[in-house]
């Protein structure tokens, strides 16, 4: 037993409004593949078929106010009701009351100390580390729990080797805004087999991506729309590669946040979890909140010695 997740920052199940919600628009057919051929929207609900389950979770989390990356990413990823505990939502780099959370509780680090594999298969470019290193930014909340386990992150030469991705599943932002003409060159689809290939080195992989919420920020429609396929595209290359024998595929989020374009904050939508695999009625079995995913992979692994 496996477990890749597919993190989208910032994406929740908003209303079916072609004017400013991306999902209700988009051409997505592997997306709709694992929801009964429903789109991803408020009103989809829980739906289980034979290879997956698509369920709605809450990001609030019994706390007033818009959920944020910070916090919400901190209680994905270690089961603790973080901005229960912080009296609010934080974000978006955590706070030093959410590292030290993050320090002791990290998926990342728990599942390494019982004698499990997990890694960030997130690639990040020298600049950024170095900026982590000196302190001149901070670590979001993911790769603080990573890096509290691992010690380091993936980096330019992971990417020349494909032992990684980038953020954006291909390099092509890389080779386009950073210059680097050295890098492999592949398209979406060939980046979800790779993903499938890579997570098979480990117990637990993860991959973060981020312009989905910078899109719900600051971005258009068709710009939504047409990350959305990309993201479609890359999922059919992994759902073609992947053994649902093997392991699971977790697809989810922290926040919403792109599914309303007409606001430029984040909502108070559920996001959406998707599960795929043949066990993937156990993993969902229960799953409510974001508090639910880091108890629902340490069952399901530990289910599996």
């Amino acid at each position: 037993m496996r477990i890749l997740t597919l993190f989208l920052d910032g994406i929740g199940l908003g209303a079916d409004d072609p004017l400013h919600n991306p999902f209700a628009v988009a051409n997505t057919p592997n997306m709709h593949s694992l929801s009964n051929g429903l789109r991803w929207l408020a009103r989809t609900g829980i739906q289980q078929s034979e290879r997956a389950v698509f369920m709605p979770a809450d990001a609030r989390l019994d706390v007033a106010g818009r959920p944020q990356s910070g916090t919400g990413q901190a209680a994905l990823l270690t089961g603790v009701n973080v901005p229960k505990k912080l009296g609010r939502h934080y974000g978006p780099k955590p706070d030093a009351a959410t590292r030290s959370i993050i320090s002791q509780h990290s998926l990342f680090l728990r599942l390494r100390d019982s004698g499990r594999s997990a890694s960030l298969l997130t690639a990040y470019p020298a600049r950024l580390q170095k900026d982590w290193q000196r302190g001149k930014t901070l670590r979001s909340s993911i790769q603080l729990a990573d890096f509290v386990a691992n010690g380091a992150h993936f980096g330019i030469d992971d990417i020349r080797q494909r032992r990684a991705l980038t953020a954006e599943w291909t390099t092509e932002g890389w080779r386009r805004h950073l210059h680097l003409g050295d890098l492999p060159d592949y398209s979406p689809a060939d980046a979800g087999r790779l993903l499938a290939k890579l997570s098979g080195s480990y117990d637990f992989a993860f991959h973060s991506h981020w312009m989905t919420d910078r899109i719900g920020h600051r971005g258009t429609l068709p710009q939504g729309v047409d990350l959305l396929e990309r993201f479609d595209a890359v999922l059919g290359g992994l759902l073609e590669a992947w053994d649902d024998s093997a392991g699971l595929i977790v697809i989810t989020s922290d926040h919403g946040n792109l599914e309303d374009l007409s606001t430029r904050r984040h909502t108070l939508n559920a996001v959406p979890t998707v599960v795929v695999g043949s066990r993937a009625a156990d993993f969902a079995r229960g799953y409510q909140r974001l508090t639910d995913f880091a108890p629902a992979c340490k069952r399901m692994l530990q289910n599996d010695c």
